[in-house]
């Protein structure tokens, strides 16, 4: 009997154990679904570009919807215009991808020319609470232009000579991102001018360069606009071939030993003296003429300058602008380059006056030039004093026709005292002795904009 007794109890005991281990499984049904309902609590994000608010032609917008914690369920992309919502694409995401991206074509014509709205609805597949934390949405306006800029050329005549300018002025149909002349691969900025009784009108100075014959200068217009619309067209040109000079530079042993120890620095201290002279006349240089270039888009937008430009007192005319010249060693031509100014002799330090007026925008050393000032005169148009053995301004000084700016000397590749100055168009080198004959500036300058 007592054993029974023992037995019994045994067995009813042991009804206890499915108990706990059904609160076991019971609390990890909990738990598992506890973490599925909170284990995602945020909703996708969602980014619409470009940045910019316009369009154009073969322009694209971009949805980018990503969720990393339950993954992406759909994403539907619309177009507001006016009254209308346009449908432009809806996605299913089965297996709940974690990131997506659309690309919208914007050439269907299914969106018209003028202001819209992209908006973008995504969900996830996440359970908290029953869905309604895993939808995002986003929007972001835009203008969609097709358009492109029209051209009117308002300057019917233009002469130039190889080398040397002329002014456009021409208007366009609308305010532009980018417009100017395109000559090869050289660039010549417009610039919008103030007024114009409602006109968008641009002046550009541009040039014919040195080293593009007649056969080879095929200028254009160009414009852009900010949703990229481009818009390109010729004009009316003559244009006159130019004969450069052909010049010998005898290089010495005493000339680089003096010369070289000035570009300290900036040449590699390595190989023979002729090594190192060449790497200053082509390396250099190169860097040095893309300065230039540089400091052509640091200009006014409309003229500073007035009248005819001031030529150095008293000075002989010795290098000329094109020279093509041939180095010389020891008997032998070992490089070639092109002299793109004009060489004035006078006294040892002679005074040098400002050309015109305009603001300085360079007055340090510049490799082969040695010291040098650059004078802004306005729509890309600025003027070179180099190899001074002093500088009498700085950068942001605003200076007058006849100003003192420095001295004459011999710094940089100078064989001797003398002022080395020049014209550039955009960074360009051009013809200086235009700008000292007042005929030719009234008749290819002042005339298109009176």
């Amino acid at each position: 009997m007592i054993k029974e007794t023992k037995l019994t109890q045994r067995k009813k005991s042991g009804k206890g154990m499915p108990l706990a281990l059904l609160t076991i499984i019971l609390m990890c049904t909990l738990g598992a679904g506890l973490f599925m309902l909170f284990r995602d609590t945020t909703s996708p994000t969602l980014v619409i570009s470009p940045d910019s608010d316009n369009l154009g032609k073969g322009s694209t917008v971009t949805v980018k919807v990503e969720d990393p914690g339950s993954g992406l369920k759909s994403l539907d992309i619309v177009a507001i215009q006016g009254n209308k919502r346009i449908p432009l694409t809806t996605k299913a995401y089965p297996g709940g991808i974690m990131l997506a991206e659309e690309v919208l074509n914007l050439d269907t014509g299914v969106i018209k020319e003028g202001e819209f709205t992209i908006e973008a609805t995504a969900t996830d597949a996440s359970l908290y609470p029953f869905g309604a934390a895993g939808v995002a949405s986003a929007s972001k306006s835009y203008t969609l232009d097709l358009t492109p800029p029209r051209i009117f050329v308002q300057s019917h005549t233009n002469n130039l000579n190889q080398g040397g300018c002329a002014l456009m002025v021409f208007a366009l149909s609308e305010k532009v991102e980018n417009t100017g002349i395109q000559v090869g691969d050289r660039f010549f900025p417009a610039y919008l001018q103030p007024g114009g009784d409602g006109k968008f009108q641009y002046y550009c100075l541009f040039a014919q360069p040195w080293d593009t014959p007649p056969s080879k200068f095929k200028p254009f217009i160009v414009a852009s606009d900010q949703a990229g619309n481009s818009a390109k067209r010729s004009f009316n040109y003559h244009t006159n071939a130019r004969q450069f000079r052909h010049d010998k530079i005898r290089l010495s042993d005493n000339f680089m030993e003096r010369t070289i120890p000035e570009f300290h620095g900036l040449v590699p201290n390595e190989g023979t003296l002729l090594d190192q002279y060449l790497y200053i006349n082509n390396a250099l240089r190169k860097q040095n003429r893309a300065m230039l270039v540089e400091l052509g888009r640091k200009t006014s937008p409309t003229m500073l300058w007035t009248g005819v430009f001031k030529r150095l007192p008293n000075a002989a005319n010795r290098a000329t602008f094109a020279d093509a010249r041939d180095y010389m060693y020891n008997g032998k031509k070992v490089d070639f380059q092109t002299h793109l100014g004009l060489d004035l002799a006078s006294l040892q330090h002679a005074p040098v006056p400002a050309g015109n007026n305009g603001t300085i925008v360079y007055a340090d050393f510049l490799g082969i030039y040695g010291n040098v000032v650059v004078i802004d005169h306005g729509l890309g148009l600025q003027s070179l004093y180099a190899h001074l053995s002093s500088i009498a301004v700085a950068n942001g000084d605003s200076v007058t026709r006849g100003q003192i700016i420095g001295n004459t000397g011999t710094t940089g590749l100078a064989g001797g005292d003398h002022l080395h100055y020049g014209i550039t168009v955009a960074g360009i080198p051009t013809q200086p002795f235009e700008w000292w004959d007042k005929s030719w500036i009234q008749n290819n300058i002042l005339s298109k904009i009176e």
